[in-house]
């Protein structure tokens, strides 16, 4: 349904109104330069539409849109907004935006992301993948399985994925779309997908939700809303305790059952015999009381297994035979920022890592330690004050496996200052669970590259982790 001319900036919908997509039509992304709607814009521009966009800044994801045809500026561009049909900004553009105040001056509708997500998911047969962490690898590894077997999928997933290029991109002939379903402002329940994945739940962004409860119903309403097969982690308690949730109701009122992964006995798709190592991974599956396997991943970590599980266990619900989705996984070659080889200098192996939240560092640190590595290296830049604020206990014990850590202060994307939060909080609480831990605390990046440049030796693996400007941490010494 296309919105009254009245509206301005449009309320986030609830699975109902969305824009009009079935014909061409002139569209300003404003913030184009993140990872998502970065992603939206080259899908939009491949559909045929009419897409111009500005963000904050330049910088190469701006070049590549321009690549494409996109006319892109770094500033605020109102004349470009005057000139559209329609505004689609991100979640970090405020109503005083001046884009979005000469949209409303002329009467033109702006639509948040999520509407215009749901809308080009309206086009095809959606599989969208959600949870904590997890997700934008599994989204990725499922596109390059029903790549793979010809499937010809679109995507709109928030990393570029190696082998295959940014993950924006729109396939005329192509029956599905895979999306990476972003939980964080409950915009994923949204999308009216066909099928779904939920990785992992764990307690984040109660600065949206006020609390663990509303976080998981909404999880809940993700998979019962999905009219196909959801496949759920068994190992990770926040989802299992979702799918406990989702069964109850099932029980109550009808509908489909689910399909669980993992380790634990009871899941559907059983994870068996695993070999990691510090580049890949093998496993088995064991489904219907069939070993499924070897499987294959060029990836690292006993998370990318669960990834490769979930993806493998979703194509095979919606049509993929099993020999199809392992041959698929085994061609998928990772994601930019995910665990990402950045080079080697003085004998020291880079690695960076998008990982932000305590289970996601957990995880890279543990893949980290995978390899014949002499020390863990790793520099971890918190991310957000609120995140810091409700976290920062929990992130003591999953960064106290490194073997020298340094931290720094908090990477604010957009958050004012809070008295207090910083990220000495972070480094404290690794000291105290592990009084022997070899970190300091420093504010800066230059700060972090000078103890780098003492500390460093050869053998090492040096990690970087954190979802802000740390990514360009490593290029100071590989140059690249």
């Amino acid at each position: 349904m296309r919105p009254s001319l009245r509206s301005t900036r449009v309320a986030e919908p609830a699975g109902v109104r969305i824009p009009d997509l079935s014909a061409a039509r002139r569209i300003h992304v404003v913030g184009i330069g993140g990872a998502g709607m970065s992603a939206i814009a080259t899908v939009l521009a491949e559909m045929g539409h009419k897409v111009t966009g500005s963000d904050a800044a330049g910088g190469p994801v701006l070049s590549r849109l321009e690549h494409l045809g996109i006319e892109v500026h770094a500033g605020h561009v109102p004349e470009l907004a005057a000139a559209a049909e329609m505004l689609a900004v991100s979640s970090a553009i405020p109503d005083d935006d001046p884009e979005v105040i000469e949209a409303s001056r002329r009467s033109i509708p702006v639509w948040p992301r999520s509407a215009v997500l749901a809308a080009i998911c309206a086009q095809r047969r959606t599989a969208a993948v959600s949870g904590s962490h997890g997700k934008t690898t599994t989204s990725s590894m499922l596109a390059v399985i029903l790549r793979e077997a010809g499937w010809r999928p679109s995507m709109i997933i928030g990393g570029d994925i190696a082998g295959v290029g940014p993950g924006g991109a729109w396939e005329p002939s192509g029956e599905w779309i895979v999306v990476e379903a972003d939980e964080s402002d409950e915009t994923f329940i949204q999308l009216g997908a066909e099928a779904v994945v939920v990785t992992s739940i764990a307690s984040d962004h109660l600065d949206h939700y006020g609390s663990r409860e509303r976080l998981d119903r909404a999880f809940v309403r993700f998979i019962a809303e999905a009219t196909g097969p959801s496949v759920v982690c068994l190992d990770d308690p926040g989802a299992a305790t979702v799918a406990s949730q989702f069964a109850e109701r099932r029980a109550a009122g009808g509908g489909r059952p689910l399909i669980t992964y993992g380790r634990a006995p009871g899941a559907d798709v059983r994870i068996e015999r695993v070999e990691l190592s510090g580049d890949a991974a093998t496993f088995f599956v064991t489904e219907r009381g069939l070993s499924r396997g070897p499987v294959s991943l060029s990836v690292p970590g006993e998370h990318n297994v669960l990834n490769a599980t979930a993806a493998m266990a979703l194509a095979v619900a919606i049509g993929l035979p099993w020999e199809r989705a392992i041959e698929g996984v085994a061609a998928f070659r990772g994601v930019a920022r995910r665990f990402e080889k950045k080079g080697t200098a003085g004998g020291v192996t880079f690695v960076d890592d998008y990982a932000h939240n305590p289970e996601k560092v957990a995880a890279a640190l543990a893949a980290a330690r995978c390899g014949p590595r002499e020390r863990v290296v790793a520099v971890f830049q918190p991310h957000r004050y609120s995140r810091t604020e409700a976290l920062w206990r929990e992130f003591g014990p999953a960064l106290s496996e490194a073997d020298v850590l340094i931290v720094t202060d908090v990477y604010p994307a957009g958050e004012a200052p809070r008295e207090g939060i910083t990220g000495r909080l972070i480094a404290d609480a690794v000291s105290a669970s592990r009084p022997d831990a070899a970190v300091r605390y420093v504010e800066t990046l230059d700060e972090a590259e000078a103890l780098l440049r003492e500390e460093l030796r050869p053998g090492d693996l040096c990690l970087t982790l954190g979802a802000g400007d740390i990514t360009g941490l490593a290029s100071r010494f590989v140059g690249n």
